[in-house]
């Protein structure tokens, strides 16, 4: 892993890797606990691995594929995560981390909430750490409906892949039963199965229906497949994505991602999956376009290559491949006091 790390390029565009400057030794030292998966436990003594999981709009957002093979020894059933959307974390999940680890999911569980739903129907102005509006709270199916094209392609992205859906309906105090009502029919008429929880505040008795729901899913005939073949161009990997996943027409690359991807090509790395980084807001690369998009362009301005991690990731429009801080960060005010206590954890 960390040989094959490219950590840049020569002057004729070549890649210099972790063991041409011979630190790839030095690197795995450094690295020797933390490629460790942390085992801990819920309040229910559930055992739990966590190990990586890196932000699903800028990198594949899946937990590491050494934690998912200890953890499925560990009891009937593993349940592992692929963050930040059908769009992102679980495309990632089946194309680059299955084709990685050689396991085949059984079964693919979508949250989704009565508040992101109406988020999609386009007629709330929602604000980052500022208080929801209050007409968001009130009872209105008719805008969980306006807003349910969204799951309803998620619900597709997931049977692209021959993978059964499972709909878990994240329950809040403030939802009615009307709104779960209406998200329960959309998902059927999709072909999920749908499970309403309140896990949060009732424990594992909050989630018996959606493991129940689970279950069933895993007993199906299963027709797991891979979105694009490995021998496929990197442009034929990323429009295959943007056309089948994110509904787009059609997609633009600039000048430099263009320069970037045959660079790539030349240096053997068009075999590797893409890792497309794009908003979190849409399945569109566009955040201001809601519910599901058809015929969009995805614009493509740069591509990147992840080498050890192995795959490569195109940045679409106006994405940062660093996650956001507040004005006034955690990490500012975390320090110890004169007695060695650490102080600012909150």
């Amino acid at each position: 892993l960390f040989r094959s790390i490219v950590v840049g390029y020569n002057t004729k565009g070549e890649p210099v890797t972790a063991e041409q400057l011979s630190a790839a030794g030095s690197m795995a030292v450094i690295m020797k606990d933390a490629i460790k998966p942390n085992l801990l436990q819920t309040l229910e003594n559930t055992p739990v691995i966590v190990h990586a999981g890196p932000f699903g709009n800028i990198a594949h957002g899946n937990s590491s594929i050494i934690g998912d093979l200890v953890g499925i020894h560990g009891g009937d059933y593993l349940i592992t995560e692929a963050g930040f959307g059908a769009d992102m974390g679980a495309e990632r999940f089946f194309n680059i981390k299955c084709r990685a680890s050689g396991l085949v999911p059984d079964a693919a569980v979508l949250v989704t909430t009565v508040r992101a739903l109406k988020a999609h129907s386009g007629k709330y102005k929602i604000v980052a750490g500022k208080a929801l509006p209050p007409e968001l709270l009130a009872d209105n199916p008719a805008d969980v409906e306006a807003g349910g094209e969204n799951l309803r392609q998620q619900i597709e992205n997931v049977k692209a892949h021959g993978v059964t859906p499972v709909v878990a309906i994240n329950g809040f105090p403030t939802d009615h039963k009307s709104e779960h009502d209406a998200i329960r029919k959309i998902a059927e008429a999709a072909g999920a199965r749908v499970a309403v929880c309140t896990h949060f505040a009732d424990g594992g008795k909050g989630a018996v229906e959606l493991a129940r729901a689970v279950e069933e899913a895993c007993n199906e005939k299963n027709n797991f497949h891979f979105l694009y073949k490995s021998e496929a161009s990197l442009k034929e990997k990323i429009e295959t994505v943007a056309t089948t996943i994110y509904g787009a027409a059609k997609v633009e690359y600039s000048a430099t991602a263009n320069k970037q991807l045959k660079n790539y090509t030349d240096n053997g790395f068009a075999n590797l999956p893409v890792c497309i980084a794009k908003t979190h807001l849409s399945i569109s690369g566009d955040a201001s376009l809601k519910g599901a998009p058809k015929g969009h362009t995805l614009t493509v301005r740069e591509v990147r290559a992840s080498v050890g991690a192995g795959f490569v990731y195109p940045i679409c429009g106006e994405m940062r491949t660093l996650p956001g801080l507040g004005t006034k960060p955690a990490a500012a005010i975390i320090d110890f006091d004169e007695n060695g206590e650490i102080v600012g954890l909150s």
